[in-house]
């Protein structure tokens, strides 16, 4: 689990580098989801899977597809612009959005424990944001602060909708087989929103080698990431162990200081220490 954590933050920092490389947006998420989608179909053939799909199941799982394609854009937005940590912190708090929107769509209304533990980790946001710092003037961020942290919120909120919709009307279906409709709909959507120039450079080439290296590992470190886990989750109690996956963005935090020199103050590690325990308590809270 800790592997498979460790492989998707290198997805994350590879894309960095990839963006700062002129690399477009859309190409990475589409040469990314085009590996995994093979690899996907690999485990399906091995397993004998049916591809077939209920008609009841058809909207929902569309649905499912244009949300996680959504949430890949706003993600590596987020990373394009802030630090990579940071984004995945902002980014892994769906699970208070998730609990939220359970409840609003009539589900268990959360807990006073629950309660609680979401305010403590709106706390960590304001210190991993460095909200203080901002409000003295202390501090100037930049020009795209704003909008990466905006996305990285975003992402989180359209990944609590697919964790919805999969959990209340997908959960019949298999997971690798629901999972390789998904990434179909990525790549598919991905690539007409490419081909149509919505977003402009999308579809840039990166300058230079290093590039399409970094490019490469995004695909190869996303794709083993999500291999992984299909192998690991018949042999694992997932429930008990689902939320070791949120040490992705300590892996990033390790991984963008290293590799791409980006250092967060203090106040920003003590409040994403914040974030983490409270994402893990919820999880755990939520599994029982």
């Amino acid at each position: 689990m800790l592997l498979a954590a460790c492989t998707f933050a290198s997805n994350h920092v590879s894309a960095r580098f990839a963006f700062d490389d002129q690399t477009g947006l859309l190409l990475t998420i589409l040469i990314r989801a085009g590996l995994c989608l093979l690899a996907l179909l690999g485990i399906v053939l091995w397993q004998r899977q049916s591809l077939r799909l209920p008609a009841s199941s058809i909207g929902w799982q569309i649905a499912v597809g244009m949300l996680l394609a959504t949430q890949s854009l706003s993600l590596f937005s987020a990373v394009a612009r802030i630090p990579v940590a940071i984004a995945l912190l902002l980014s892994n708090t769906f699970p208070v959005m998730l609990a939220l929107l359970t409840w609003a769509l009539g589900g268990s209304r959360p807990t006073r424990q629950a309660c609680l533990l979401m305010g403590t980790l709106i706390v960590g946001w304001l210190l991993v944001l460095n909200i203080p710092d901002q409000l003295a003037g202390r501090i100037d961020l930049g020009p795209h602060w704003r909008t990466g942290v905006v996305c990285a919120l975003l992402a989180a909120a359209v990944f609590s909708g697919a964790i919805w919709i999969t959990e209340h009307k997908l959960s019949n279906m298999a997971g690798t087989v629901r999972s390789f409709y998904t990434v179909s709909i990525i790549f598919v959507s991905i690539l007409i929103t490419g081909i149509a120039g919505v977003i402009p450079g999308g579809l840039d080439t990166p300058a230079s080698s290093q590039g399409w290296i970094a490019v490469g590992m995004v695909a190869l470190m996303y794709t083993a990431g999500f291999s992984t886990l299909f192998v690991l989750v018949p042999r694992l109690d997932m429930a008990r162990n689902a939320p070791i996956m949120n040490a992705e963005p300590v892996f990033s935090l390790i991984l963008g200081w290293l590799l791409l020199g980006q250092i967060l103050a203090p106040i920003q590690l003590v409040g994403g220490a914040i974030v983490l325990s409270c994402i893990v308590a919820l999880a755990y809270q939520r599994k029982t």
